[in-house]
């Protein structure tokens, strides 16, 4: 979900997105519907490609942390 927000905030399409980060449609629509994980390599490309740091795709993470919410 937090990659569809961010995807959506800078007004680019699956199909955009998947191009400017050198990767297959299915493979961001598969990502962004939490049905594979990604590895760093991917997460590296989709910022690129969201032209964000990395840390702002992984910051949901320490949200919930933060909150009592993490593991």
């Amino acid at each position: 979900m937090h990659l569809r927000q961010l995807r959506e905030a800078r007004g680019l399409t699956l199909e955009e997105l998947a191009s400017r980060s050198g990767m297959s449609f299915r493979g961001v629509v598969y990502i962004e519907h939490g049905r594979r994980n990604p590895s760093l390599t991917i997460l590296l490309n989709l910022a690129r490609g969201l032209q964000t740091m990395p840390s702002e795709l992984l910051s949901v993470f320490s949200s919930r942390d933060r909150n009592g919410d993490g593991n």
